[in-house]
């Protein structure tokens, strides 16, 4: 099977930013963002579904993290689209329940082509630290609408804003992980009765 890597890259007025992926690595990263909150969240995307990753990011920091964050989503997006081609022999489907002290969140993900988010989280503060909770739908939003991908998160439950966000990265990276996997009983075949996962 071809090595599932790619790169990409977007620049515009408000953001420059390029990233490479390999899904098949050993979730090696190296985040430079600009936001710390930030790169310590994508480490744990990349660490946990063993996909390298890369990403450097220039942006209007100077306004607010908004747009390095969304952007940031975008770029990832594109650069997974690219690395998994017509989706053959994938899992395609995952779920997890992920705990981290006392938060539960779930991530459920269809590799599908057809981007969706269904976002059950909600966070008592705007800020962790400087960070705004709510960039952490953002990304997942730009995520799931340029890699393709069907994904709802739901946080059961959970006290600190710190872990509610850190484990909605780590359920979407350990269930992207699981979907991504090779299947061995259909390693050449596109999972879908359309033959195509296009969209």
């Amino acid at each position: 099977m071809a090595p599932r890597s790619a790169e990409a890259s977007r620049k515009t007025k408000e953001t420059e930013i390029s990233v490479s992926v390999h899904v098949d690595g050993s979730g090696k990263s190296d985040m430079s963002t600009g936001v710390g909150f930030f790169d310590h969240m994508l480490d744990q995307l990349s660490r946990h579904s063993l996909i390298d990753m890369t990403v450097r990011a220039k942006g209007d920091l100077h306004i607010d993290d908004h747009h390095t964050v969304e952007d940031t989503g975008i770029a990832l997006g594109q650069a997974l689209t690219k690395a998994l081609g017509e989706r053959r022999g994938i899992m395609r489907y995952a779920s997890i329940d992920l705990a981290m002290d006392e938060t539960l969140t779930r991530a459920a993900i269809d590799v599908s082509g057809r981007p969706f988010l269904v976002w059950n989280v909600a966070f008592s503060s705007p800020k962790i630290g400087t960070f705004d909770t709510e960039l952490v739908r953002e990304f997942f939003q730009a995520l799931a609408q340029n890699a393709g991908i069907t994904l709802h998160v739901t946080n059961h439950y959970g006290a600190n804003n710190h872990h509610i966000a850190e484990t909605c990265f780590k359920a979407v990276a350990r269930a992207l992980r699981a979907a991504l996997e090779h299947d061995p009983r259909q390693p050449d075949a596109v999972p879908s009765t359309k033959g195509s996962l296009k969209g």
